[in-house]
């Protein structure tokens, strides 16, 4: 019976997102022609939505511990990545505009796609390798000039609770580019709204944020180590319960 419940609680949400999504889209273009501060304020409306819905109709709350640890400058924000939810709630979360770095076929998606292209994102193409590479810093250079933040996921797809992907360095060698420092992000938005799950479970999200990392003095593989210690440290934290079976084997 429960079950029950979270499939139609799900199931709203979703009817409720899409809704939302094709309602918000073609709203947030009628605004295209705001400076990018206001357009950007207008299209996240979208996304705080999204999240609000998320805890009335299915229950998955949110705690942010750290907050102070934002600094007042140009950085890039390297986060844990275990659902569709963080890829939301970030834009809400930082006292800054965020920019993504994702991949082009996004952009093509209806409605959705149509409202990120007003965002200076960095769409890239993955099978251009080096020149993929080269564009993001080439971008992401100019986007961190004008006073956004760049946000990444080092693991690059989501990774199931209590797991840990491979940490690959392509936000430690912007940071290194730029010599811009770094925020570590961790949350285990995972154990409630699971990746490849229609079913979302209520619970509270921790969204545990690290003090910023210097990229000054060092290669991308020594920074992403720290920033890779104090995520994975940090998750043991935050959600001990998803890591008790690996201690004790």
């Amino acid at each position: 019976m429960y079950r029950i419940f979270l499939f139609i609680r799900s199931l709203i949400f979703l009817l409720v997102m899409i809704t939302a999504t094709v309602i918000w889209a073609p709203i947030s273009m009628c605004f295209a022609f705001l400076p990018y501060v206001q357009r950007y304020k207008v299209t996240s409306m979208w996304n705080r939505f999204i999240i609000f819905a998320a805890r009335v109709i299915c229950g998955i709350e949110y705690e942010v511990r750290g907050r102070e640890n934002f600094p007042d400058s140009p950085a890039i924000l390297l986060a844990k990545h275990q659902s569709a939810w963080e890829t939301i709630f970030l834009m809400t979360m930082t006292p800054r505009p965020l920019v993504f770095v994702f991949k082009k076929e996004i952009l093509y998606l209806p409605f959705f796609g149509w409202a990120i292209a007003l965002l200076r994102m960095i769409p890239i193409d993955r099978s251009k390798g080096k020149d993929a590479f080269n564009h993001v810093v080439r971008h992401g250079t100019r986007r961190l000039a004008d006073g956004q933040w760049i946000v990444m996921f080092p693991e690059g797809t989501r990774i199931p609770v209590g797991k840990k992907g491979t940490y690959k360095m392509g936000g430690t060698r912007l940071a290194v580019a730029t010599k811009s420092p770094v925020i570590p992000v961790a949350l285990n938005s995972g154990e409630f709204w699971p990746k490849n799950s229609f079913i979302k479970r209520p619970g509270k999200v921790i969204v545990s944020v690290g003090k910023p990392i210097s990229s000054e003095g060092k290669d991308a593989g020594e920074l992403m180590q720290e920033v890779e210690s104090w995520i994975e440290g940090e998750m043991r934290v935050i959600a001990p319960h998803s890591y008790q079976d690996k201690a004790a084997a």
